[in-house]
């Protein structure tokens, strides 16, 4: 049996196959759980987002593969809900909460994760060139995207990130980037019920070799009394359980344990 995956989309925001699509092949992979992640309407770019109408078809939808397949997988409506989206509308069975977009001022909003040469552009043109101010911008919203989502699992972490492999605009290793980055740890740790994904999606998409966070972070967190989930962030049925295993078994090598069932996940922060 494969491990379950709660971070999942579909073409009612940017995924590639229907919500239907994607269960039926989560079965065929022997998945004994899914959960659905839609992303939450954001006033930045509703063509990666879902719509009022579209979100009220995506929970009814997604309610009904529920029943329809409940006796071959168990299947969770859920949303991933950035700190600038609207807010939720409907009684999902848990939330992602996740940054895309920072503010730059006068209520404009940029994509952080979309292409690193509009990255460049915008650090040269809101942080003064500064790539450790971006980062800092970053993850000073990170820090409070419990308080604002009240999320049942923090997403990808660390997708600021996602490009470094094709494009170093600046280094993990960086005073300035480390001390961002643990001052958002923190504050997390402090603030929410610590649950952390490890998300595989970069790596699917080439722009990555580890998952968001990589195994030394998640170990370090582990460490600070995180605790994880491992997420695909699948757009499409080939990579509904895309590199679940072996993440799982890196993990379990750094004797680092993971939620195989999101019950357990939600009896902790519900």
């Amino acid at each position: 049996m494969s491990l379950p995956s709660y971070h999942n989309h579909t073409v009612f925001c940017d995924g590639k196959n229907t919500a239907e699509e994607m269960v039926l092949a989560a079965i065929q992979a022997d998945m004994p759980e899914i959960g659905f992640s839609g992303h939450a309407r954001m006033p930045l770019d509703p063509d990666w987002c879902m719509t009022a109408e579209g979100e009220s078809e995506y929970f009814e939808s997604v309610s009904a593969l529920k029943i329809k397949y409940a006796d071959k997988i168990k299947i969770y409506v859920g949303i991933e809900q950035d700190y600038y989206s609207a807010p939720v509308s409907y009684p999902y069975d848990y939330i992602i909460g996740s940054v895309h977009a920072l503010d730059v001022g006068d209520g404009k909003l940029i994509d952080i994760d979309l292409d690193p040469e509009v990255v460049r552009r915008n650090v040269e043109e809101y942080f003064d060139g500064d790539p450790y101010k971006y980062v800092e911008a970053y993850y000073d919203t990170v820090s409070n995207v419990y308080e604002k989502t009240k999320c049942d699992i923090i997403g990808h972490f660390d997708l600021v990130t996602k490009f470094l492999d094709v494009d170093p605009l600046f280094s993990e290793e960086h005073p300035r980037y480390i001390a961002a980055r643990d001052k958002a740890l923190k504050a997390l740790l402090e603030n929410t019920h610590g649950i952390f994904e490890v998300n595989t999606g970069g790596i699917y998409r080439g722009y990555r070799k580890v998952p968001y966070p990589n195994i030394s972070l998640v170990t370090e967190l582990y460490n600070k009394g995180a605790r994880f989930v491992i997420n695909a962030d699948s757009h499409r049925t080939e990579s509904i359980d895309f590199m679940l295993s072996p993440i799982a078994s890196e993990l379990e090598n750094n004797g680092v344990p993971y939620f195989t069932s999101l019950d357990e996940v939600l009896e902790i922060t519900r």
